[in-house]
């Protein structure tokens, strides 16, 4: 059976792109990185879900760079952004972009697969329903391609590492319905960049998440303290 390792943060999006991976017959290696993020709920969530849709391996990796660098996802001063309108999400890029953190993951990622002789990883970039990251882009994504092909020994011998980024060109009401299709366990997924009891319903994730489920005419399991 065909390996790979899956980029699971325990978000809507990573969730169903897990369960793709393993609807394509893989057998998955799903990996969560702990990198200093304000709050628990997305970490505990990915081990609830690798749980619950029963991947071969789940690893939970501390990377804390989240002290290192100036994101508002970690423990430093910068404010969440809330109550965005669409055309001020993808006006900028905003504090909540991570710097280099998709290039990080990947990294790590390919060299988990590469020394397992896994043949992909799998990522839940999305370059429809994002917030201005350019780490989410087509483009990122082809030039990661290319470093794997020439920077590595599994490429340099033909049986390179193939990045796969299934709902890349999915609106969040598709992979919605995807992940409903495929059997997630919505409940469990935490999209919120804050980590309270409820989601808070006014960060860009939690408002790109309730127009997603809006469109796709189902309803969000998660509680909100407040829904546009």
């Amino acid at each position: 059976m065909a390996e790979a390792v899956v980029l699971l943060s325990g978000g809507l999006d990573s969730s169903t792109v897990l369960a793709i991976a393993r609807e394509r017959g893989f057998e998955i290696t799903a990996l969560t990185f702990d990198y200093g993020q304000k709050h628990r709920r997305e970490v505990d969530g990915a081990r609830r879900i690798a749980g619950h849709l029963k991947v071969k391996k789940h690893i939970v990796m501390p990377l804390d760079i989240g002290r290192y660098v100036s994101t508002a996802l970690t423990t430093g001063s910068m404010e969440i952004p809330q109550g965005r309108t669409r055309n001020e999400m993808s006006s900028g890029i905003p504090s909540t972009y991570v710097p280099s953190r998709n290039t990080v993951f990947l990294s790590i990622a390919a060299s988990i697969a590469e020394s397992a002789g896994a043949e992909a990883v799998f990522i839940a970039a999305n370059s429809v329903d994002f917030s201005g990251y350019p780490d989410c882009t087509p483009e990122f994504l082809e030039a990661f391609q290319k470093v794997l092909d020439v920077g590595t020994k599994a490429g340099k011998e033909g049986r390179g590492i193939r990045i796969e980024a299934p709902i890349l060109l999915m609106s969040k009401s598709q992979i919605i319905r995807e992940a409903v299709r495929l059997g997630v366990p919505l409940e469990l997924t935490w999209s919120c960049y804050r980590g309270g009891a409820k989601a808070c319903g006014r960060c860009d994730s939690c408002l790109l998440r309730l127009e997603g489920f809006s469109k796709a005419g189902i309803d969000d399991p998660l509680e909100y303290e407040v829904r546009r």
